[in-house]
């Protein structure tokens, strides 16, 4: 699979590749280092986006790989896209650990909201580009190599991450993911999601990740169109359950 990418799509191969590094860089740096920021450590964020953003540089350089030639010049076009997109995105991130500030909701300087409004702006051109490629799959037919089931996972799979991928803008206008609280306190450890209140982090993670669960069910069990539908129809139910409970203040305690 992974011979695949990097010959269909060296561009988000290696982005993926380096996004992994640094997750070991971020790492390390977890190990090395104390400082924190809202009481975990300052390079739990970074790892987890660097972890999380070369997964999906590889999930879509696979999905895009399976597309007609034709579409060869606008999947370039997406996947450099994609790289500066998140070079900004996480250039961000890492440098406001290394500087023991907040990267997300923090309008406390001209400079941290100046930061902030740019990761926004990134985000939201990613998320409906992505949205865009997602035209792409269902006008195409099933190749012939795959079935109709996978197929129609990506599809759906793409559809559902850029709809919760959405939902990070409920996060942006509120200045902060906890409902109920201030952000901060007690959490699962790593994700570090609120225990006691409301996160609208849990259902912008479940619905994104449609975008590796879907096609993987249409993969290996739901192969006719008509199953990855209904799975689908109940994976965003519950991710917008997830949302809806965040939303009323209710935790995972």
């Amino acid at each position: 699979m992974l011979q695949k990418i990097a010959q269909a799509n060296p561009v988000l191969y290696y982005s993926g590749l380096i996004s992994f590094f640094c997750g070991v860089l971020a790492l390390l740096m977890v190990l090395m280092t104390d400082r924190q920021v809202m009481g975990i450590n300052a390079w739990i964020k970074p790892l987890k986006f660097f972890l999380s953003i070369g997964i999906f540089n590889w999930t879509m350089a696979l999905y895009l790989s399976y597309l007609p030639a034709g579409r060869a010049t606008a999947i370039r076009w997406y996947s450099w896209m994609v790289v500066i997109v998140f070079f900004i995105e996480l250039v961000i991130i890492a440098g406001q650990a290394a500087r023991g500030q907040l990267s997300h909701y923090n309008v406390s300087t001209p400079l941290n909201g100046a930061l902030f409004s740019l990761m926004g702006v990134a985000i939201l051109t990613l998320t409906t580009w992505t949205a865009v490629t997602a035209t792409w799959f269902f006008k195409s037919n099933v190749p012939q190599e795959l079935h109709a089931g996978y197929w129609w996972g990506i599809r759906l799979g793409i559809v559902l991450f850029c709809l919760f991928s959405y939902e990070g803008m409920v996060m942006a206008r509120n200045l902060q993911h906890t409902v109920g609280a201030p952000d901060g306190g007690e959490g699962l450890p790593l994700v570090n999601w609120s225990k006691k209140h409301g996160d609208l982090r849990i259902a912008h993670f479940v619905g994104m990740h449609a975008l590796q669960v879907l096609p993987l069910l249409g993969y290996f069990l739901l192969r006719r169109p008509a199953e990855i539908i209904a799975a689908a129809v109940v994976y965003a139910s519950g991710s917008l359950w997830l949302f809806l409970r965040a939303m009323a203040g209710k935790g995972l305690g």
